[in-house]
Order: structure tokens, then sequence, then C-alpha cells
């Protein structure tokens, strides 16, 4: 007849992929070697994680629904059991303790799962039919539980650590033309004991897009430390703009500072304005150039984040330097050549 899967994992035939999945999980629970320390318990465990293996794999379930353990092994073909059906020649090879740390997602289920402070207080919808305190043995060990007021039990729940937070600093020709950033970080990982920590470097890359602003954020959820005790946090990096030897930005826009002399001010100028691509751009302007005067030159500026085709302006800052002094005949000619 071979093994009867189900009863192992105490469900009926036919059950949910939820319910195959919350037997496991209760059955793991109480004949982990670690915690069942009563004769069998390991062999009961790999029997477990061998049932789980079989109904979680739709392929696997269907073969053995169907044919039963004989033809998903195939272990009585030409062996005289009377068995001449197909054959999945499925063997168990998993290790148990790696099937239960990977459910569990590699971390120790017992601080999340079970009371610490000697009681057993538990939810009265308690998965796993049973109450504990104290983390004692688990095998074969069912005792009467109390509900909590409220409903909730007084196991130790994991709370997530808020943001780590990383300045990013990018240049405007990183802006301009987009680039990828490689950020290490260290942190701390759990090991699969789910107790112990290690420290462990990692490599985040960020895809900086072209026209991104200054307080962008890029976020890596629980990149940051991990303990027995917390959710870790996400870790975000914050666009900022270095500085830069020309010029200043204003959103999409870039702003020049355009020095001419008292002389271009008032008789037309020339402005030789190099760009974030290297190229440079001539404007003339024959118009009296005031103090604080701005010229804008469409679509010399930076990408727009949202629309990355377009552009942003150039913005030429005029300042305009006068000299620190006069002769007597110059000012006598500039009285008569100006307006009062």
């Amino acid at each position: 007849m071979g093994k009867d899967y189900y009863k192992v994992l105490g469900i009926a035939k036919g059950a949910s992929e939820d319910e195959i999945k919350k037997a496991y999980r209760k059955q793991a629970l109480r004949f982990h070697p670690d915690k069942n320390k009563s004769p069998g318990a390991e062999d009961k465990f790999k029997e477990i994680a061998e049932a789980y293996d079989v109904l979680s794999d739709a392929k696997k379930k269907d073969i053995y629904d169907r044919f039963g353990e004989e033809g998903l092994k195939g272990s009585a073909n030409g062996g005289g059991g009377g068995y001449s059906g197909p054959s999945y020649n499925y063997t168990f090879h998993g290790d148990p303790h790696a099937i239960f740390a990977e459910f569990f997602g590699g971390r120790s289920p017992f601080d999340h799962f079970f009371s610490q402070n000697g009681e057993d207080d538990m939810d009265i919808n308690n998965p796993f039919g049973f109450g504990m305190g104290g983390m004692g043995n688990l095998g074969g060990f069912h005792r009467p539980f109390k509900p909590h007021p409220g409903g909730a039990h007084r196991a130790r729940e994991k709370k997530k650590d808020p943001p780590v937070m990383h300045e990013l600093k990018v240049s405007l020709e990183e802006v301009f033309s987009g680039c990828t950033k490689k950020m290490k970080i260290s942190r701390k990982r759990l090991n699969p004991d789910g107790c112990t920590m290690r420290s462990e470097d990692k490599i985040l890359t960020v895809d900086i897009k072209r026209g991104w602003k200054e307080g962008t954020k890029i976020t890596f959820p629980r990149e940051g430390d991990e303990t027995p005790t917390n959710i870790p946090a996400d870790v975000v990096f914050v666009v900022k703009d270095k500085p830069h030897p020309v010029f200043r930005r204003e959103g999409s826009d870039i702003v020049y500072p355009a020095k001419i002399s008292l002389r271009e001010a008032l008789c037309g100028c020339t402005v030789n304005a190099p760009t974030l691509d290297g190229r440079t751009i001539t404007v003339t302007s024959r118009d009296v150039v005031k103090p604080g005067m701005k010229k804008r030159i469409a679509g010399e500026g930076l990408p727009l984040s949202k629309f990355p085709e377009k552009r942003g302006d150039m913005i030429l800052d005029f300042t305009v330097k006068f000299p620190e002094k006069l002769g007597q005949s110059t000012r006598d000619a500039l009285k008569q050549i100006l307006p009062p």
C-alpha cells in the first residue's frame, strides 16, 4: 500500500495547498529534534519533510494521488509486488532541516510562536492545536491553554526598524546622462539557527535616471541589520547634488553666471557659455544689460525627470562688473554721453 503522506501530516486526501502548509508547520514544530527529545523524533521529522516535499509539489502530488507511493517511487516495478503502473522514480534526497529552514525563512520560528514567560497564554485560534510555555520539550506534549483577553497571545512579535537613510551624491553631468552607482553596505544577517548573527557586505546597485531631482529616494526593502528580535530596516538612498564648479541647478534648469563689464552691459556683449555635454554656446546681446538681468536659452538644461526626452533651459544670470574708479576726464565724457 505504501506510505500515507496525508496521514503523516494529519490531513485528509484532497487537502488544499494552505491546509498542507499548515499541517506541515504544525507537525514539523511538534517533532523538530531540537525541541522533541523523544525516541524516533528525528525519523518522524524526516518523514514529515518527505510528506510535505511530495504534497507541496503539484506534479508529485498528482502522481501520488493517482498511483500511491509505488507509482511515485516505482519501488515495486519489476520487483514482484504486483504493481505495473507508471513510475515517477521519486526518491527523497532532501535535508529535512533545510526544508524546515526554508519554510520558516531561515529563522527560528520558536521565538515567534511560543511564549517566553513561562505561561501558556496562546491565541484561541492557535493553528498548532497545542499550547507551550518556557520553550520545553514538544514531543507528544499537549497541554490545555487558556485564551488571553482580547484573543492575542504573548509571543514576542518582531517590529520593523525605521529606515536607514544615506545620501547619494551625483554630479550634474551624471544627472544629465544617467548613470549606475554601486553602493557597498555592511549589515548583520541571521544565521539559519535564527539566533546567531554574521556580518556581511552587500553591493546595492542604483540606476540614476536622467533628470532625477535632488531629494529623489531609492528604497531597498529590508536590507538593514537583521537580529532575532527585529525585522530588517529598509535602506534608503536620497539623491543629493554635488556642488558644480560652473553651474547651479534650479529644478530642470541650470544657471550660468555670465560676468560682463560695464562697457559690455551698455554697448552689447557676447557670452560663450559651456554646456553639460561639452559644447559651447555663443550668445550675443545688443540690449542694455542691467544688473540681475537673466536670459533664457531653451532646451539646454537638464532632462525632465518624467519626460527625459525633453529638457529644461539654461539661464544666463548676468553680473555687471563696475570699474573701481574713474578719471575726471572719463567722468566728464560720461556726463556728456549718458542720459540724465
